[in-house]
C-alpha cells in the first residue's frame, strides 16, 4: 500500500521538525496511541489499539528514524505486532519545506499488512489507512499550531504539562 500527502503547517521548520521529534507530541497525535516511549535519539516503542473493520486489536511495536537530514526530512520505518489479528510494518519519507507563512510537511509512506487484518480486503485497508493519516497529520497540525483541541494536556495536569505545546518549541 503507498500513500503521500502534504500539509502546510503555520511554524517555522524549525518547530515542526521538533515536534515531529518529541514523544509526546507524537502519542497525542497518532490515533488509538496508549504508549509511546522514546527509547533512544532515534527510535520509540509504541502500544496503539485499534479497530479496522470487525477486527480489533492492540499492536506493540517499534520505530526507528533513519537518513536523519535535520531539520529537512528523515525516514521512518516501524514494525507493530497484534497477535491473532496480524503485523503491520513500513515506512515513511517525511519531509519539510519552508514555505511562505510556514513549513510544507510532505510524506509518502509504504505498508504492509498480515494476518486477520490482511483478509479484509485492500479497498477497506486502503480506506483505512488514509484515514488514519489524515486524522495524524489534522492533530498534529493543531498541536504545533497551538490551536486548543484533545491532544492538549487534561486540566488535572501538573502545571509543567499545562505549558503551551508551543512554547516547548520556540522558548
Amino acid at each position: 500500500m503507498q500513500l503521500s500527502g502534504a500539509r502546510v503547517i503555520s511554524a517555522p521548520r524549525d518547530v515542526v521538525w521538533a515536534a515531529l521529534n518529541d514523544a509526546d507530541v507524537l502519542k497525542a497525535c497518532i490515533p488509538g496511541c496508549t504508549e509511546l516511549t522514546k527509547t533512544s535519539e532515534t527510535s520509540f516503542e509504541a502500544t496503539v489499539k485499534q479497530k479496522v473493520g470487525p477486527v480489533s486489536a492492540t499492536f506493540k511495536g517499534v520505530v526507528e528514524l533513519s537518513e536523519i537530514n535535520a531539520p529537512e526530512s528523515y525516514r521512518i520505518a516501524g514494525e507493530g505486532k497484534g497477535g491473532a489479528a496480524g503485523f503491520a510494518k513500513g515506512g515513511a519519507d517525511v519531509r519539510l519545506e519552508e514555505k511562505d507563512g510556514g513549513t510544507e510537511l510532505s510524506y509518502e509512506v509504504d505498508a504492509k499488512i498480515g494476518g486477520k487484518i490482511a483478509q479484509l480486503g485492500a479497498r477497506l485497508i486502503d480506506g483505512f489507512a488514509k484515514k488514519m493519516a489524515d486524522q495524524f497529520f489534522a492533530t498534529f497540525q493543531k498541536v504545533v499550531e497551538g490551536e486548543p483541541d484533545e491532544a492538549a494536556p487534561a486540566a488535572d495536569a501538573p502545571a509543567a504539562e499545562k505549558k503551551s505545546w508551543l512554547k516547548r518549541f520556540t522558548g
